[in-house]
């Protein structure tokens, strides 16, 4: 009796010291190693992107110092349009909205959306994407906003994005299967509405 009692007690003080072990190594790992919101944690064509935390977070507008509105620091739409402007020298007409709105649901694929004042695509489209294609995700129950991201690289059979604040854990980088289905390029992902090009 007094040894099972023991024995209980050393197996409680075993997995109480396993759970504070695995804790610790969680807090150095994703905690601890987090950058700090607005540090650079990457770039393609030496346009950075910034670590925002939380997707929430906001500090404020960002403007190029010709006074073009880039968006709300370090939100995904800020990076694009900033990305665009910079990189591409390309200017939106419209230069407020949210990232879902970058795409239009009354344009057919490959016609001119004005508010952008680039070309969009759907998804499925007729046309493959391209390296610097804005890539536009939808909104869903997690984010009533949605988000954009710039096409960094494109194969036969997937694509990558980069992109700014995609969550306090997510990565900047992240790879989208492509398959081609009856004549026509889909991105193997529900969520994406389509993608924008400037030509």
């Amino acid at each position: 009796m007094k040894i099972n009692r023991i024995l209980r007690a050393a197996v409680i003080a075993v997995m109480c010291l396993a759970v504070v072990l695995m804790l610790k190594c969680i807090t150095k790992k994703y905690i601890l190693n987090q950058p700090k919101v607005g540090e650079k944690i990457d770039s393609f064509n030496n346009i950075p992107v910034y670590y925002n935390g939380s997707t929430a977070t906001n500090l404020g507008r960002n403007r190029s110092a010709e006074g073009y509105n880039y968006g709300l620091k370090y939100q995904c739409v800020e990076f694009v349009k900033r990305y665009y402007y910079d990189h591409l020298n390309h200017k939106m007409s419209n230069t407020f909205c949210h990232a879902k709105d970058f795409y239009n649901p009354n344009l057919k694929d490959n016609e001119r959306n004005s508010d952008r004042n680039l070309l969009q695509f759907s998804n499925p489209s007729n046309t493959k994407p391209k390296i610097n294609d804005i890539l536009i995700f939808d909104a869903n129950s997690f984010n009533a906003y949605g988000h954009v991201a710039i096409v960094s690289k494109v194969t036969d059979d997937e694509i990558e994005i980069i992109q700014q604040n995609p969550g306090r854990f997510g990565n900047s980088r992240e790879t989208i299967d492509l398959i081609k289905v009856n004549n026509k390029w889909k991105l193997d992902n529900a969520s994406i509405l389509g993608w924008l090009r400037k030509n």
